[in-house]
């Protein structure tokens, strides 16, 4: 039988609700009291983020780049730095690799292939290579920065939808990768293609890549689980794709 995952919607979240979100489904997870496979889907308000090599992000350039009008956030995700912002579709998929049988290196290679898939529908030639995460004409489109305990994921990756979004990227080195830019699927389109759509494509090429199916979780578990995060102050926008 096939894994089941559950999908949550959640429209515009904070990083740090994001964050929350997923340490809550992750824990109930480990526990046993939320045993169910989970994907957020979701888009973050503008943020920069870092994973675990933070060495070259001092506090000056923290600072600099908090005058910008975003966030800043020292995560325990792989890779370096990166943005995350509206027009771009972030998944967090927190599921158990063994369900799976999956290594965590197995694990990243799904997700790139399921990018992959995707871009391929839109006759889009995407790839992967010696960086991680999935690019066209040698522009990163989808960055993938994860972390696993107990076998349990959590953080996922983020695919660039709009051609606004790519403005958040100017003020850094995307995943700190010199000589190479970022893209999106509406700049390689030459047309409009909304995080909404892009949300709809990647559930069904993640399951089918992933070789398991899918069920949406009801608005009222949504805002029962984020009450639960006293996250009703953060203005989340539930289910605003739909």
């Amino acid at each position: 039988m096939s894994p089941l995952i559950r999908v949550m919607k959640l429209g515009t979240l904070s990083y740090e609700a994001g964050l929350k979100l997923q340490n809550l489904v992750a824990k109930n997870h480990i526990l046993g009291s939320g045993d169910l496979n989970t994907i957020l889907l979701l888009e973050h308000t503008p943020v920069y983020t870092v994973g675990l090599r933070t060495a070259n992000y001092d506090k000056n350039i923290e600072n600099k780049l908090r005058t910008l009008g975003t966030e800043f956030y020292r995560t325990n995700r792989g890779g370096l730095i990166t943005y995350h912002g509206p027009g771009q579709l972030v998944a967090y998929p927190i599921l158990n690799l063994k369900d799976f049988k999956l290594t965590m290196k197995s694990y990243i290679v799904y997700l790139e292939k399921s990018i992959i898939s995707l871009c391929n529908s839109l006759n889009l030639k995407a790839y992967t290579c010696e960086h991680t995460g999935v690019w066209i004409n040698d522009r990163k489109v989808c960055a993938i920065g994860v972390h696993g305990s107990r076998y349990i994921t959590t953080h996922g990756l983020a695919l660039n939808c709009s051609i606004d979004v790519l403005k958040g990227f100017e003020h850094i080195i995307p995943c700190g990768i010199e000589g190479k830019g970022v893209t999106s699927l509406s700049k390689e389109l030459k047309k409009s293609y909304s995080v909404n759509e892009a949300a709809d494509a990647f559930l069904n090429f993640f399951c089918d890549t992933f070789n398991c199916t899918y069920i949406h979780m009801p608005k009222e578990e949504n805002d029962n689980l984020l009450t639960d995060l006293s996250l009703n102050n953060n203005k989340i926008s539930f289910l605003s794709w739909v």
